[in-house]
């Protein structure tokens, strides 16, 4: 599978586990029934999507701009903190009020999916290639 489909498939999948597996350790990690975590899991995942889009268009258009080309060591690490910085930023503040916890518990949290995600998202690609095929950019020559 290539091209566009592959990237909405790849998406939905992504975001649809992540979505299960979030609302679980939002319930774990709180005090917050299935409904609530739930519906917090779906707002993170959405706003997360949507801050992906937007960060990475902003990236890459300073990106374009830089007299170095190419993606440093220390370029991908700026890009990884400026992402995570950025979407606990916003999502900190949201999971403290809406499962009614303190700022230092919702960062807690938050590290613990991102700790998580990291696991996830490796884990995640490993099988979606094994399961639909690497994409042409990664395929032999």
């Amino acid at each position: 599978m290539q091209g566009i489909k592959r990237r909405v498939v790849y998406v939905t999948l992504y975001e649809a586990i992540a979505i299960v597996l979030a609302g679980a350790g939002f319930m774990a990690m709180s005090d917050a029934d299935l409904r609530h975590a739930g519906s917090l899991s779906v707002l993170s995942s959405a706003v997360a999507v949507l801050w992906n889009v937007a960060f990475n268009h902003a990236f890459e258009w300073w990106e374009a701009r830089q007299p170095v080309r190419g993606r440093s060591l220390r370029r991908r690490l700026a890009h990884a903190l400026g992402f995570e910085g950025g979407l606990a930023a916003m999502l900190v503040p949201v999971m403290a009020w809406w499962l009614d916890v303190s700022l230092w518990h919702a960062m807690a949290m938050d590290l613990g999916l991102v700790l998580f995600f990291l696991a996830y998202t490796f884990v995640f690609n490993w099988v979606f290639d094994r399961v639909f095929g690497l994409p042409r950019s990664a395929l032999p020559v």
